[in-house]
């Protein structure tokens, strides 16, 4: 059974950081494409960041590049997003997804950044 859990969210005032991470079991995570979406209330999910088995390929939505960084631990089975610079805007639920079969996604975890 694949499970992704999220953590490390919570409130943060602008100019604040935070760090996600996301545990992920039951799948072949090393070999595995990894991905951090965001959904804010009253809009769409929308892609954030991702990277390949080795993070040799990171791809960034334009609007956190520069602040945010994607890495993994293939050790520890674990995806993470380092959060800097957070923008009010940047308030939304964040959610771990991995890229085999159908797609897996977390629960998600709140990231509110007050102005």
């Amino acid at each position: 059974q694949v499970q992704l859990v999220e953590s490390g969210g919570g409130l943060v005032q602008t100019g604040g950081t935070l760090r996600l991470s996301c545990a992920a079991s039951g799948l072949p995570f090393s070999s595995t494409y990894m991905g951090w979406f965001r959904q804010a209330p009253g809009k769409e999910r929308e892609r954030v960041a991702g990277i390949n088995w080795s993070g040799g390929m990171i791809y960034y939505a334009d609007f956190v590049k520069g602040r945010f960084t994607i890495s993994r631990d293939n050790a520890k089975n674990t995806v993470y997003l380092q959060m800097n610079n957070l923008k009010p805007e940047d308030t939304a639920v964040y959610y771990c997804k991995a890229a085999i079969n159908m797609g897996y996604w977390g629960k998600g975890t709140l990231v509110t950044v007050s102005s």
